[in-house]
């Protein structure tokens, strides 16, 4: 992960969900749907960033889903107003914040519990896992093939990501990639495209000409056309995860036409 991690702008808008415990984390959970969650890791501005749960509210909507937002910093948060900081960004030690105390090791018994809680001891049947930058490397340790804990995942500009993680996804997955990312390298982008298809899952790869890493959660809101592109990355999740998930939601048919068959591989070039 990198300083761009940092960039961006927060999103106008009120989260209409609540604050609750999953596992033993402080969790945002929005959505009513009692046999579909989905799982939102956040990235470096953590789960109490209000893009992060207006897009969870957003997900919970159009998935028809229950969505969960844990905390998985521990409780520290980053000041949303470093977004727009460009000296409160500079003195920020990113390697440090993510390679330390929130490191894979550290962080992942929690993720592994709250995600295994949600079948376990929440009793829902379907769970889907999203990951935002930080996030990204969490999902496809969700989605293994040796031991899913969900049923399908979904990440965007994802950081972190090792070639041996992506080796062993085992469910359908989704990669949402913009051009520009110091993170998510061409190489990493062309060996994830040229490794999941062989895998036996269905993989969906939408690519974003003219964007950069973070944009689909910290993109403006103001009608831009960039804003326009940074909303699409959405309503691409959508139909992926409802063909997988739910078959309460208006993207269902689409999705179950597009991964009818298992081992489907879709890539779309915007």
């Amino acid at each position: 992960m990198s300083s761009c991690c940092l960039s961006g702008f927060e999103w106008s808008g009120t989260p209409v969900g609540k604050e609750t415990k999953l596992a033993k984390n402080d969790t945002y959970v929005t959505g009513t749907n009692k046999d579909v969650a989905v799982l939102l890791i956040h990235d470096i501005y953590g789960w109490t960033f209000g893009n992060i749960r207006l897009l969870a509210d957003h997900f919970a909507k159009e998935v028809d889903a229950t969505v969960y937002v844990p905390d998985f910093f521990g409780g520290e948060v980053i000041p949303p107003d470093t977004l727009t900081d460009p000296e409160k960004r500079a003195k920020f030690d990113v390697p440090a914040f993510v390679m330390g105390k929130n490191s894979k090791d550290n962080r992942w018994p929690e993720i592994e519990a709250c995600t295994k809680s949600l079948k376990a001891e929440l009793g829902f049947k379907k769970v889907g896992a999203v990951g935002y930058c930080y996030g990204g490397w969490a999902v496809f340790q969700l989605g293994k093939k040796s031991n899913p804990l969900v049923d399908c995942i979904s990440t965007a500009h994802p950081s972190l990501l090792t070639k041996e993680e992506i080796n062993e996804v085992g469910v359908p997955a989704q990669i949402l990639a913009p051009e520009h990312d110091p993170v998510f390298v061409p190489e990493m982008k062309t060996y994830a495209n040229e490794t999941i298809p062989t895998l036996n899952v269905a993989y969906d790869y939408q690519y974003f000409p003219g964007v950069a890493h973070g944009f689909a959660i910290k993109c403006s809101d103001d009608g831009s056309d960039l804003d326009r592109k940074s909303l699409y990355v959405h309503f691409r999740a959508f139909p992926f995860l409802c063909g997988l998930l739910s078959s309460g939601s208006r993207y269902s048919s689409e999705r179950k036409a597009q991964v009818s068959r298992h081992g489907a591989t879709h890539m779309t070039i915007l």
